[in-house]
């Protein structure tokens, strides 16, 4: 055998298509795919933007809920600070009254152990703690911080001294 021959045409067989049909075939089938890819890119831009657009909304309604709770919280957390400084007011000024009492009780006692001049001092100590304790009870938590501020803003220096002091005090109370 001395090599391959070619078939002969059949009658079945078609006759192959010419290069500009094929072109035209082509640029058609890709035409159509560019048209499809385009509306589909048209459509998932929509999509998008319909998303963002609902991403918004609920964004902005979370945002908006969670601006009114932490305004609830806020005045919740104001007025009970306003409870417990009131409280507090009321607890110093009656801790200061019983104690104002007690040392005036004893005075007469350092009078005898100490003399008078210790005992005249014990009842001075006693009157400036009693006039404290009216003081606190007669003002309001409002008053006493805006008698705070200008003590503050009259002795500045005294003010942080007496920060400090305070803070040393806290500071060693607690770490035990």
């Amino acid at each position: 055998m001395a090599g391959k021959t070619a078939k002969p045409a059949t009658a079945n067989s078609a006759p192959a298509p010419e290069p500009e049909v094929k072109a035209a075939k082509s640029e058609a089938t890709t035409s159509e795919a560019r048209t499809r890819f385009n509306a589909a890119l048209d459509e998932a831009k929509a999509g998008a933007a319909a998303l963002r657009d609902e991403t918004r909304q609920k964004a902005s309604a979370y945002a908006d809920d969670a601006k009114a709770r932490s305004e609830d919280w806020a005045g919740e957390a104001k007025v009970k600070a306003g409870e417990l400084a009131t409280e507090g007011k009321n607890k110093a000024g009656e801790a200061l009254g019983n104690l104002s009492r007690m040392v005036d009780e004893n005075a007469a006692s350092i009078d005898e152990k100490f003399g008078e001049k210790y005992g005249d001092y014990a009842r001075s100590a006693s009157r400036s703690m009693q006039n404290t304790a009216n003081t606190l009870n007669e003002k309001s938590v409002e008053e006493l911080g805006e008698d705070a501020r200008e003590y503050v803003r009259r002795n500045p220096g005294k003010s942080v001294g007496i920060a400090v002091v305070a803070g040393y005090l806290l500071s060693r109370l607690f770490r035990r």
